[in-house]
C-alpha cells in the first residue's frame, strides 16, 4: 500500500530501518553511559553535591529566587517596551508615506543587525558616562535597553509579516465602508494579525528571557544564570548540580510561556470561529468580522 507522500516500504527497507534504529539506540546508550561514568568518576553525582537543593531553602532564598526575579523583571520590562515599539515601527514600514517608511526601515535594519550583547555594553557605557544611575541598578537598565532595541526591531518584522499575510479583501472592505487608513489598521488588520503573530511573539519572549543571561555574563547583572558561580563556590564546587537546577528552571519557565501562548491562540481561533457563525458582531471592538463577511 502506498500513500500520496511516499511508497510503502518493502521487506529490505523494513529490515534496514530496524537495523538503523537498533544501532542508534546502542550509540545513544553508549553516549549516556560515557557521560554518566565521567560525572560519577569526578564525584559530580554524589548526593552531597545535590543535597542543598532538596534539604535546605538557603540556596533558593539566597541565590535562585533573587536571580529568577531579576530575570523575570528584565524580561517583563523589555517586552512591554519592545512590543509597542515593534508594532509602531512595523506599521511604519508599511506606510505609504516615504518620510515614515524609510526611517522606520533604517532603524529596524540597523538594530536588528547588531548583536544584543553589543547593545547592552554600549547602553551600559552610555549610562555610566551621561547619567547618574547607581552602579547597582545600571546593569538592569543596560540589559533592558539592549533587549528593547534588538527585540523591538525583530518584533517590527513580525508585525509587518503578520499584516502582509492577510488577504487584500480586508483592506478593500474597510475602504468600502468609509474607513480611513488608520482605522483600517487598528480595527481591521491588527486584530486579525494578532492570532497569526502570537506564536512568533511568544518565541521572541522566550529569546528575551534567555538573553538576560548575557547581562549576567558581561555586566555583573544578578540574573538567574549568574547565580551559579557564587552558589557553586558556597556549596562544595557542585557546578554540574547548579547548572542542572538552573536549566530545569529555564525549561519550566519557557514551557509555561509556550503552553500559555498555545492555549491563548486556540481560544482566539475558537472565538473567531464562534463569532463568525453568529454573524455580525454586537460589540464595537470587533469590526473585523464585518470585514470578513464583506470581503466574501
Amino acid at each position: 500500500m502506498s500513500s500520496v507522500l511516499y511508497d510503502a516500504q518493502g521487506p529490505r527497507a523494513k529490515r534496514r530501518n530496524i537495523l538503523y534504529t537498533v544501532l542508534f539506540v546502542l550509540v545513544a546508550a553508549v553516549v549516556v553511559w560515557w557521560v554518566y561514568d565521567g560525572l560519577a568518576s569526578k564525584h559530580q553525582l554524589d548526593w552531597i553535591k545535590w543535597k542543598p537543593f532538596f534539604t535546605s531553602s538557603q540556596p533558593w532564598e539566597t541565590y535562585i529566587w533573587p536571580g529568577l526575579w531579576n530575570t523575570l523583571k528584565a524580561a517583563f520590562f523589555a517586552l512591554i517596551i519592545a512590543l509597542p515599539l515593534g508594532a509602531l515601527f512595523g506599521i511604519g514600514r508599511l506606510s505609504d508615506h516615504r518620510w515614515m517608511r524609510v526611517p522606520s526601515g533604517v532603524v529596524v535594519e540597523f538594530f536588528r543587525a547588531i548583536p544584543v550583547l553589543i547593545l547592552m555594553i554600549i547602553a551600559n557605557a552610555v549610562y555610566s558616562e551621561y547619567t547618574n544611575i547607581s552602579t547597582d541598578t545600571r546593569p538592569l537598565y543596560a540589559v533592558i535597553t539592549g533587549l528593547v532595541l534588538y527585540n523591538a526591531s525583530v518584533l517590527a518584522e513580525i508585525v509587518r509579516a503578520g499584516i502582509l499575510t492577510l488577504p487584500s479583501g480586508q483592506t478593500d472592505a474597510a475602504k468600502a465602508i468609509g474607513m480611513r487608513k488608520g482605522q483600517t489598521m487598528v480595527f481591521v488588520l491588527l486584530p486579525q494579525a494578532v492570532t497569526a503573530m502570537l506564536p512568533a511573539i511568544v518565541s521572541q519572549l522566550v529569546v528575551i528571557v534567555k538573553d538576560t543571561a548575557l547581562g549576567g555574563a558581561m555586566m555583573t547583572f544578578p540574573e538567574l544564570l549568574a547565580s551559579v558561580r557564587p552558589m557553586a563556590a558556597n556549596y562544595g564546587a557542585n557546578t554540574i548540580a547548579c547548572f542542572t537546577i538552573i536549566a530545569v528552571i529555564y525549561i519550566a519557565l519557557n514551557f509555561t510561556l509556550t503552553s500559555f501562548a498555545s492555549w491563548l491562540e486556540r481560544r482566539l481561533r475558537q472565538r473567531k470561529k464562534s463569532d463568525g457563525k453568529k454573524g455580525a458582531p454586537t460589540t464595537v471592538g470587533e469590526p473585523v468580522l464585518v470585514m470578513d463577511s464583506a470581503s466574501t
